[in-house]
């Protein structure tokens, strides 16, 4: 008997292992985080999201700081994916639709440095893909976007009451997206 759960706990250990070394982690800033949250963890082979902070050098960065200081941070997602189920371009074009790409002063009602458009890269290939998206995008509509492409260095969360906010305050939420025009800004763009 002890063989057999020696067995089976080494299995598990080795799935579990396995399974991991597929998980890979994306970053992307469209305004408010807790709207990015939600997109993305609707997503098919997203794992988590968790709002943060990244882009500044400031370290530890709070909420105050990043939105009120001139921190060069911006509101940030985190999202772990399975690389078996979904990749980076295919969760850069799922952020992308969900953002106004022509807004220069920050996202939908959310003004401001922290609330920029950037969407962070960790190699040339990414970095490759976005600049081509950009470029697809500037020219299917003519004109220039403020999307912002940065090289990743470090991700902060945000403090505990940020993270899955939009499920955790559903109706404040449904009222914040729905005054901030949000939905039929994207409409306005996308259809």
């Amino acid at each position: 008997m002890k063989k057999v759960i020696i067995i089976f706990v080494a299995f598990l250990f080795s799935e579990i292992s396995h399974s991991s070394e597929f998980y890979k982690k994306a970053y992307f800033a469209g305004g408010c985080f807790w709207c990015v949250e939600e997109y993305f963890d609707k997503q098919s082979g997203v794992i988590s999201t968790v709002s943060g902070y990244s882009g500044g050098e400031l370290e530890n960065p709070t909420y105050k700081q990043v939105t009120y200081e001139d921190t060069g941070h911006v509101e940030v997602v985190e999202v772990t994916y399975d690389s078996r189920k979904v990749n980076f371009k295919q969760l850069m074009e799922l952020h992308l639709k969900n953002i106004d790409p022509f807004d220069g002063a920050g996202q939908f009602c959310d003004k401001g440095k922290s609330y920029r458009s950037v969407i962070f890269y960790k190699n040339q290939e990414q970095k490759n893909l976005i600049s081509e998206k950009i470029n697809k995008i500037e020219n299917m509509f003519g004109k220039k976007t403020f999307i912002l492409s940065w090289k990743f260095k470090r991700f902060y969360s945000a403090e505990d009451h940020h993270q899955d906010y939009y499920e955790k305050k559903f109706i404040n939420y449904l009222l914040y997206k729905s005054g901030c025009g949000r939905e039929n800004r994207l409409k306005e763009i996308w259809n």
